[in-house]
């Protein structure tokens, strides 16, 4: 769907979740058992107001070393880059899954990152994973979290643009 416009996603920021929630319920019965999360986030700014925006979706690891060799793994990083950029209409909102066994072993979300998406027109993301740096993270970036942690570990991109 392109044919929101930008007031249309300024509009829908006026709204919080449950009351997004109840919309959708409303409109179909089964969005009362999916589509959300039933666990708790860290918000990296609570204060902030909501985001609304165009998804972009990856996978992430973290618990061990990439597989791949070293070039495919800075590939994949680099195509993930410039799918979040021209992946389609903006604003975006990165939503990233973290797969291993015990989610957020390591932050994809930091000083860095926060700072390369900011710039390729992201809002913010919605991680099961963790996030870091977090008074270095960029101003006014949103980041929903499954915690808050020190380490990077091996985090790695896995595959980009399909469902999370």
């Amino acid at each position: 769907m392109t044919d929101l416009t930008a007031e249309d996603l300024a509009r829908l920021t006026e709204w919080d979740t449950p009351t997004i929630c109840n919309g959708l319920e409303a409109l179909d019965p089964a969005w009362r058992l999916s589509g959300y999360s039933t666990k708790a986030f860290a918000c990296l700014r609570p204060e902030a107001k909501p985001i609304c925006g165009y998804a972009r979706t990856a996978t992430v690891r973290a618990s061990a070393k990439p597989a791949m060799p070293a070039d495919e793994v800075l590939a994949l990083r680099q195509s993930y880059y410039q799918y979040v950029d021209e992946g389609g209409p903006k604003p975006s909102v990165v939503v990233i899954q973290d797969l291993d066994s015990t989610p957020g072993r390591g932050a994809f979300w930091g000083e860095v990152n926060t700072t390369i998406h900011q710039g390729l027109g992201a809002q913010g993301v919605v991680t099961n994973g963790s996030i870091r740096d977090l008074t270095d993270s960029a101003p006014g970036f949103q980041a929903l979290a499954g915690q808050f942690g020190p380490s990077h570990a091996w985090v790695h991109i896995t595959a980009h643009g399909g469902p999370v």
